[in-house]
């Protein structure tokens, strides 16, 4: 369940980073003032290959981020293995003290039965003579 949960938190913040960049570009041209100038204009020209060379640092941006959020991941699953394999190693000494637990029920109950001790109701033990 928790590696579902990490996916789809992990994808909800892909698509959100990629939609805010949709909108940033989108916003960046319905706003651009100069977005009218003439195709041969070396100041459109410029101006392209200034909002090219921003769209590919945002993307390389958004690919850092990505690889960030898979380390990340990554890490979360081994730490998540870990925790898996310490509650195993617990489960496994609850279960032994248990059988402990109830050796010393069945030795206490076998002492009793031959009056060797005597056990009262409020969990004290007495050593019969």
């Amino acid at each position: 369940m928790n590696k579902q949960l990490a996916a789809l938190i992990a994808a909800i913040l892909m698509t959100a980073c990629i939609g805010i960049a949709i909108f940033a570009i989108g916003g960046v041209a319905m706003f651009n003032q100069n977005g009218t100038v003439a195709a041969n204009s070396n100041t459109q020209a410029s101006q392209t290959t200034n909002v090219s060379l921003a769209q590919q640092t945002q993307v390389k941006q958004y690919q850092d981020l990505i690889a960030q959020y898979q380390a990340r991941e990554q890490q979360y699953q081994t730490r998540e293995q870990q925790y898996q394999q310490q509650l195993a190693q617990a489960n496994t000494q609850v279960q032994s003290a248990q059988q402990q637990m109830q050796q010393v029920q069945m030795l206490l109950t076998a002492l009793q039965q031959q009056g060797v001790i005597t056990v009262t109701s409020d969990g004290r033990i007495f050593i019969n003579k």
